[in-house]
């Protein structure tokens, strides 16, 4: 059963709050179109793949995905991820809101992305100048 305390700890150890910010000064052409794309996510081994269907549940957004890892000494995963905007916005920012984190560097993640993903809310990030500033920000990012 999933608990507020429960999550906190789980994502406070194996979550992560991220962006990616393409570079405004990078002329490169690129097959990924978006300039900036927020996502929050848990990567556990596949034998614990029940804990994300469990968070997909009870956050009611998301999809589970198989990762796999040929890496020596690594296993396969799977990974829980949310990148809707409205539900990084309505359900997983609100949640983390309400029920801090603990580890300070988590923390600083979540503030920083929250910054981020009410940035682009705004259109914040359609500007070259608007984008260098997202990209400085995303930088102070873990």
């Amino acid at each position: 059963m999933m608990t507020s305390d429960y999550i906190v700890g789980l994502i406070d150890g194996e979550g992560s709050f991220t962006v990616y910010v393409r570079n405004p000064n990078d002329e490169t052409p690129r097959k990924r179109r978006v300039k900036v794309e927020p996502r929050f996510y848990v990567k556990l081994v596949a034998k614990d793949k029940i804990v994300l269907d469990d968070l997909k549940k009870f956050f009611g957004c998301g999809n589970v995905y198989f990762q796999s890892d040929k890496r020596e000494n690594h296993q396969d995963c799977y990974r829980f991820e949310v990148a809707k905007r409205s539900d990084l916005m309505d359900k997983i920012i609100p949640f983390f809101r309400k029920h801090k984190l603990k580890f300070p560097s988590k923390r600083k993640d979540f503030d920083i992305f929250c910054k981020i993903v009410s940035e682009i809310s705004k259109k914040k990030h359609l500007t070259q100048k608007d984008l260098a500033y997202l990209y400085n920000l995303k930088s102070e990012m873990h």
